[in-house]
């Protein structure tokens, strides 16, 4: 990368970070040794600026050239690829992700909802229109996900996340197919991964947490995304599901604040320049978590957005705070 710590980062100019937060991530890497990886959903916020940005920028320039900016934050070691949810990317465009990041930062990516959404969706409104024939399919997993990230993104891939949008009710209804359905697609995917990246299921409907769908993510190494949205339990709920897949990496994803929609938390929040909502209760509780997990010698990957407070670079400095205040003592 080009520039110094402060100055221009591969064209775009990096906020100066106080050095508060860089005797944070110092403290934070010499107890945890580099085994946590808190970043945002994406990237491409214009009003970031003087959070992450040193000067303003458009979105459109941001999402092409920011980046290295973003990576150049002493906390932010990990990003949420969530546009490869919307549409699959091809593995130069990973490759063009890898070269902007220096060496020791992680991609979370998000599989796409040609392979994790049960329903063919309406691109207008969103509404289901039919049943989605390529849902978990493992062919299109490996050719549309796996491979592509694979090549692109070598020892920066972290996580592949398959976040399923809610299921129909047919699918809720019968549990022996849906665990059939991800069998098939976790004895493709996983022996396709290296081994510094891991897969991770994140679901948006709350009675899929059982002790038999945990049983099979351990029996295939896949970890439990905890996602953090309005459509499910707070983070204390689902510890049970959380202990039910230990010992192993935490993943987690703070999507969206309790009680609210995102276009709802977009209007009242944008440009998500500032926390303007605290979720005390989370951050603590999900702090608590990480710190044991981090004790514990294992890997911590958690995509925050600015729908959960206000703020994701925000969010991510008061977690970060809150897990060297939970940290056992040296």
């Amino acid at each position: 990368m080009s520039g110094g710590l402060f100055g221009d980062a591969g064209g775009l100019a990096a906020a100066e970070v106080p050095a508060e937060l860089h005797a944070l991530a110092s403290d934070l890497d010499r107890r945890f040794r580099g085994r946590l990886h808190l970043g945002t959903s994406s990237w491409s916020f214009p009003g970031w600026n003087g959070l992450v940005w040193g000067r303003a920028y458009g979105e459109s320039t941001l999402a092409k050239r920011g980046l290295t900016a973003y990576a150049r934050h002493p906390l932010l070691r990990t990003v949420s690829l969530d546009r490869a949810f919307y549409r699959p990317l091809e593995a130069a465009a990973y490759t063009g992700f890898a070269a902007q990041v220096p060496e020791g930062f992680r991609f979370i990516v998000k599989a796409p909802a040609l392979v994790t959404d049960a329903t063919v969706r309406d691109p207008a409104n969103g509404k289901a229109l039919r049943a989605n024939p390529l849902f978990l399919d493992p062919r299109v997993a490996l050719a549309e996900a796996v491979t592509p990230a694979v090549q692109g993104l070598g020892p920066a891939f972290g996580v592949l996340v398959f976040q399923l949008s809610p299921l129909p009710l047919e699918w809720l209804a019968d549990e022996a197919a849906f665990h059939a359905r991800l069998d098939a697609l976790w004895r493709a995917v996983v022996p396709a991964l290296p081994a510094s990246a891991r897969a991770a299921l994140e679901v948006r409907d709350p009675e899929l947490l059982t002790p038999a769908l945990a049983k099979l993510l351990q029996r295939h190494g896949v970890r439990y995304c905890a996602g953090l949205h309005d459509r499910m339990p707070p983070v204390s709920t689902q510890l049970p599901m959380l202990r039910a897949m230990w010992p192993g990496d935490l993943v987690c994803r703070w999507n969206l604040q309790r009680g609210l929609r995102y276009a709802q938390a977009k209007g009242l929040w944008e440009p998500f320049d500032r926390i303007q909502a605290p979720d005390l209760p989370t951050r603590e509780a999900l702090a608590r978590v990480i710190a044991g997990t981090l004790a514990a010698g294992f890997d911590a990957y958690v995509g925050i957005n600015n729908k959960a407070e206000g703020s994701a670079p925000c969010s991510v400095i008061e977690l970060a705070r809150e897990v060297l205040r939970q940290a056992p003592a040296d």
